[in-house]
């Protein structure tokens, strides 16, 4: 045999022992699964309920013309801000301060016939006395004396009902507030039927209404309201508002007061909110969301939703045994706080619940459980 050829020997052998070794040895178990968990434990949940809210003013005084008369002036840019006594109106006064003239010269008049009536007393009285004169002329002097008296009251009566006629040409603002629209312009005949010529409202605060449902109401008065029974004075009674674009407006509010009757056709129940707004950002009309916490539930239970599995409308979770195996749990779930849901039955305290990695969690895996690591929305640097 060539040298070359027992080297080609050598190696189909070598090459052929290799190959068995090979097939002899087993390829080496995967390890684990490694998914991130978090320990459940009891917390005491803050529960909140959002109600669709209505604005309106704290006072919303509706002027109108207490006397008829045409529109002479208006004496206040609408839009703005008015003080209580500022004059926004004014009717034709003239009819008005004839009128007054009238009643001051009928009273002058009979005020002259009261005068000569008395004298007329105190000169027969004495008379009478001696019988100069018979008792009748006396007794007739006294009537027409009574009667000048009551109507001097009259006049004096009819002169306070035109003065004041005559100051109700000048219609000023009974509150301090945000002035509206005008609803009747210059010339325009005015008067007690007549509609409302313009709004003052008083804004700040601001009133907020919005419906609460029976249950709902029960609930919170256990919570907070309890023996005191008084609105004001009851803790947690902060109300948030959220805007119509969103954003939540930057002031609490407080309760106000509870309407006196529940809603029987709709089972609802109004409440009246105020809300502070000294930069008038808020107004009568406007739309918007109220939320407020209605309840505490102690010793509560919350599993991260990325946690749970739907499944048929049931919920699952995968928790993990004190050996690393996978127990597919179904849960009974209640409100939903944020991204994190109540659990009302089938977890305890102390449990471990896979958050991430779940599509791993399969029944009976043995998996290497790590802390979950919280998520930032901080841009890495």
């Amino acid at each position: 045999m060539s040298l070359r050829t027992l080297h080609f020997s050598c190696a189909v052998l070598l090459a052929i022992a290799l190959t068995a070794g090979c097939r002899k040895k087993k390829a080496a178990p995967p390890p684990p699964p490694e998914v991130q968990v978090v320990t459940i434990a009891a917390t005491n949940v803050p529960i909140y309920e959002e109600w669709i809210g209505t604005l309106d003013g704290f006072v919303n005084a509706q002027i109108r013309a207490q006397v008829s008369g045409y529109l002479l002036a208006q004496n206040y840019a609408e839009g703005n801000q008015v003080k209580k006594g500022a004059l926004l109106f004014e009717i034709d006064p003239r009819p008005f301060q004839a009128v007054l003239d009238q009643a001051k010269a009928r009273l002058a008049q009979d005020e002259a016939q009261l005068e000569r009536t008395r004298l007329d007393v105190a000169r027969y009285t004495p008379l009478a006395e001696k019988q100069a004169i018979s008792r009748e002329t006396l007794d007739n002097a006294v009537q027409a004396h009574r009667a000048a008296q009551a109507q001097v009251k009259a006049d004096q009566a009819a002169v306070e009902t035109a003065l004041l006629n005559l100051s109700f040409t000048k219609i000023a603002s009974p509150v301090d507030g945000l002035a509206g629209l005008a609803q009747a312009q210059i010339g325009d005949l005015v008067g007690p039927s007549g509609g409302v010529l313009t709004t003052v409202s008083t804004i700040d605060p601001v009133k907020v209404y919005f419906q609460v449902s029976e249950q709902s109401y029960l609930t919170f008065w256990r919570h907070f309201i309890g023996a005191n029974g008084s609105w004001n004075e009851a803790p947690g009674l902060d109300l948030q508002l959220i805007l119509s674009d969103g954003s939540a407006y930057g002031r609490k509010g407080k309760f106000f007061f509870a309407d006196r009757q529940v809603n029987i056709s709709t089972g609802t129940l109004q409440i009246t909110g105020l809300f502070p707004n000294e930069h008038l950002i808020l107004r009568p009309g406007q739309y918007g969301r109220v939320r407020a916490r209605t309840q505490i539930k102690r010793d509560t239970l919350l599993v991260p939703q990325r946690a749970l599995t739907e499944l048929q409308g049931s919920y699952q979770v995968a928790v993990i045994g004190e050996t690393n195996q996978i127990r597919i749990q179904t849960v009974q779930v209640g409100l939903q706080i944020g991204t994190d849901w109540i659990i009302e039955k089938g977890l305890k305290a102390g449990d471990r619940v896979v958050v991430e990695g779940t599509q791993k969690a399969k029944h009976g895996t043995v998996v290497t459980p790590k802390p979950l690591v919280a998520q930032t929305n901080n841009p890495a640097r």
